[in-house]
């Protein structure tokens, strides 16, 4: 099932999420990691936080090597922690489902290390660079209540807001 994506400036998007506990893995969670990856593929991203989808759970799906007519193969975790961080780098152009037509280029850390649960409860680790280590930072700052346009120049992130209060009120005009 297709889920809304909540759109900046919903305050939905600023809650920080709660954590699973053991015994807390139902049919209704593998449930919502199914319908946030079908999601995610629909958009189309490459990440997904239950907190986009107004769910405050430290859940994440992400796949980066997923093509229209290729292979999918959605990577489900449950409370995401960066354990390690080390060294500086540039997301370039990094976007959000959640902040339409809007890309930017992100100061991120180079390598991070992330421990997290699998549906199933098993404990897993990624130690990882690029692309993966800019897209785990991205969903975890989901998680915390922080979106990408946090993390720019304050002068950036000013036009973009006024730009897209601009164009809510003018949709809003527009059907009401």
């Amino acid at each position: 099932m297709l889920l809304e994506v909540l759109q900046f400036p919903d305050p939905a998007l600023r809650v920080k999420a709660e954590p699973f506990k053991p015994g807390d893995v139902d049919e209704s969670v593998r449930e919502l990691a199914e319908s946030m990856a079908e999601t995610m593929y629909e958009e189309p991203g490459i990440g997904l936080a239950a907190t986009q989808v107004g769910v405050a759970k430290r859940l994440v799906v992400m796949d980066l090597d997923w093509k229209e007519d290729g292979e999918r193969r959605p990577r489900v975790l449950l409370n995401p922690e960066i354990v390690e961080r080390e060294g500086e780098a540039v997301s370039e152009e990094e976007g959000c489902l959640s902040v339409p037509d809007f890309n930017a280029d992100v100061e991120r850390d180079a390598r991070v290390r992330v421990v997290a649960r699998t549906l199933d409860w098993e404990e897993v680790e990624f130690d990882v660079t690029g692309l993966e280590s800019f897209c785990f930072q991205h969903e975890i700052d989901h998680l915390d209540g922080v979106l990408f346009i946090d993390r720019i120049s304050r002068l950036k992130r000013d036009l973009y807001v006024r730009r897209r209060k601009k164009l809510l009120r003018r949709e809003r005009e527009e059907t009401g």
